[in-house]
């Protein structure tokens, strides 16, 4: 996306973007204090009556409400306020091309880069301030660009392309020394963490596509290099995955207790899409069909795989000491609607609002290794600060009433103005 990189900068509607940058930067240089009857810190803990008072776009101390002195800013007063969510799993650049479709040659770099900025956008309005793609070149610079200031979206961690199985174009095993050396090219190429698929798509069955050997090299040569792995599985690979001491598990459909049992003992993170994503499929089939897997019977095998994500997630939950953060895979046709895979999980997979909550906030930062800087609202942390009109722990649907949106301090949506 070189081309892309270039328009980012170029054709974005220059003036209203640098007017929001000149904005952020600005209100990130100010003391800000915001005024919380109920707010939920990120941890499992309920506030009441607080103000949190932000300076340099962190959070450097929440304060008793009534006898704070730090004059308010925004009065969020009547909403839930908690830290911004957390999704570990997304592909930000994946969209709909002009035709409407999954796939568009005939679409240009410019088109792309709109959609793709678009992507951000949707995301950041809907309260996820920051986000794990896992598999596209172009993520990289999306992510210097909103880094930069250039552009408004959540913080992003790329994987920047994925190890796709273990064999190569021809179908020859790759040896594990290549696979160290693909594991230390991306980080000498910026990743942030080193996506693996271990196994086939669920619309082709979901076998394993790499060996025990394979996966040993592949997350241990990560490790090694400081990165973590993502690591796609079903089946058998789940098991191996978790024995090659890979950092976390996705997807995971027909895991046996005892594979959920064992990461729990081994500490291995565990994403189980509870149901956004096969639902996103299916929403949008026609945008899909015929493209790659994207066929009749691979559409019929997600369909199958719906029920046994949901029971899946419900044995999850069961297992005592799996570590289970929120991750959506979104794609195409999902970004801006991350928040579902929350009322999935609690209506379908009955996971307790409260641990939902906490899957997308301190649980999520401490999986991305950011524990210390976001997920939480306390003295010391990113002042990524969003709030529901609405109370998510007796209605897991206020999720969707996003209200008001802040990252770094820097204050993107406000929908509660005219509440006060």
């Amino acid at each position: 996306m070189h081309s892309s990189s270039k328009s980012l900068r170029g054709i974005l509607l220059l003036g209203l973007l640098l007017a929001l940058c000149a904005c952020a930067t600005a209100q990130n240089q100010q003391t800000t204090a915001i005024q919380a009857s109920t707010a939920l810190d990120g941890r499992g803990k309920v506030l009441h009556n607080v103000r949190i008072v932000i300076e340099g776009g962190k959070i450097v101390r929440v304060e008793d409400g009534a006898s704070a002195k730090a004059p308010v800013t925004y009065d969020l007063s009547g909403l839930t306020v908690l830290p911004g969510w957390i999704d570990t799993h997304v592909h930000i650049t994946y969209h709909f091309g002009p035709n409407g479709r999954a796939q568009d040659r005939d679409e240009t770099p410019e088109q792309a880069t709109l959609a793709i900025a678009a992507n951000a956008w949707k995301t950041l309005q809907a309260g996820f301030t920051t986000v794990q793609s896992v598999g596209a070149a172009q993520d990289a610079p999306l992510r210097d660009e909103i880094n930069g200031g250039v552009l408004p979206g959540p913080r992003i961690l790329t994987a920047l392309r994925p190890i796709n199985g273990g064999t190569d174009r021809d179908g020859n095993q790759i040896p594990p020394d290549q696979l160290r050396d693909m594991v230390r090219k991306l980080k000498a190429d910026g990743a942030d963490l080193v996506k693996i698929f271990a196994s086939k798509s669920i619309r082709e069955g979901g076998t394993p596509t790499m060996t025990q050997e394979q996966l040993d090299a592949a997350c241990g040569e990560a490790k090694a290099q400081g990165l973590r792995t993502l690591v796609h599985a079903y089946r058998d690979s789940i098991h191996m995955a978790t024995v090659a001491g890979c950092t976390q598990i996705e997807h995971g459909t027909f895991a046996t207790d005892d594979d959920l049992k064992l990461m729990a003992e081994r500490g291995t993170w565990f994403d189980p899409q509870a149901g956004l994503v096969i639902q996103n499929y299916l929403d949008n089939k026609q945008r899909y069909l015929g493209i790659g897997n994207y066929t009749e019977d691979g559409f019929k095998l997600m369909q199958q795989a719906l029920p046994l994500d949901f029971e899946l997630f419900r044995r999850s939950v069961a297992t005592s000491g799996l570590k289970i953060v929120f991750g959506t895979d979104a794609v195409a046709g999902a970004h801006g609607h991350n928040a579902e895979e929350f009322i999935f999980r609690v209506r379908d997979g009955h996971q307790e609002p409260m641990a939902a909550m906490v899957a997308a906030n301190s649980l999520a930062a401490e999986s991305l290794g950011l524990g210390d800087q976001i997920g939480s609202l306390a003295p010391g942390m990113q002042a990524d600060i969003i709030a529901l009109d609405g109370d998510p722990l007796r209605d897991i649907t206020a999720v969707r009433r996003v209200v008001f949106v802040m990252r770094n301090g820097v204050v993107y949506r406000d929908q509660a103005r005219s509440r006060r």
